[in-house]
């Protein structure tokens, strides 16, 4: 399997910068027209790592795409990726992560097979140390918005040792509180990609959503 990209770092790198940024922006049924400004909208206001929603084959033609036109420093990934398969085909697209809502062995697996960062989706801790047991190096905690970032706190209590990622219900009202609570970085889907901002153009309204977010992650941080 060949590298998606010349300058492709390995996994290590890859989390380092998502946990430098500390934002994953999740873009979810996106347009073949909009994908790209809305990269450059997100990159804008200082987002580095954009997942795109694999659920159908032409989101892979997505990735492929983003990862032929956004600047270096900006990580494309796949997501909602449920089996090895869907993963390998991602890599073959230019994905630098993966990650998905359950807890897959042979995604993650395949993804360390190749360098490639896999964040499997988790809920419990069993399936939190069981994701760390087979090599995951950070973990997605989905629905977080059902559990709340006091959930991430005492999750990390016992298992500091695992990055953990809050996906689901997270926004620029709670982002801070999930970083707080010991989260390496948050993923955001509508809260950040806003359909009626896409649908009407408006990439300013990306850029400042953007710049927002970021700046609860570094608010949060410098009160840790």
């Amino acid at each position: 399997m060949r590298k998606a990209r010349e300058e492709q770092m390995d996994s290590a790198g890859t989390l380092e910068l998502i946990r430098h940024t500390g934002v994953i922006a999740i873009v979810r049924e996106p347009s073949a027209q909009a994908i790209v400004k809305i990269a450059e909208a997100l990159y804008e206001g200082g987002i580095r790592a954009v997942e795109v929603a694999i659920g159908r084959s032409f989101e892979l033609e997505m990735v492929r795409q983003l990862c032929k036109t956004c600047p270096k420093d900006m990580l494309i990934g796949a997501g909602t990726v449920l089996d090895a398969e869907t993963a390998r085909a991602s890599i073959l697209a230019g994905a630098t992560f993966v990650l998905s809502p359950s807890l897959s062995p042979q995604v993650v697996s395949l993804c360390n097979r190749y360098s490639i960062l896999a964040v499997p989706g988790v809920l419990t801790p069993t399936e939190a140390v069981k994701a760390w047991e087979i090599g995951a190096r950070a973990v997605k905690i989905f629905p977080a918005g059902a559990v709340g970032p006091g959930y991430i706190r005492d999750l990390r209590g016992p298992l500091p040792q695992i990055e953990m990622i809050p996906v689901g219900g997270v926004n620029v009202d709670n982002t801070a509180e999930f970083i707080r609570a010991g989260a390496c970085a948050v993923g955001v889907g509508g809260g950040l990609v806003d359909r009626a901002a896409v649908a009407s153009g408006d990439w300013a309204e990306l850029t400042c959503r953007a710049t927002k977010l970021l700046a609860e992650v570094r608010k949060a941080r410098a009160q840790k």
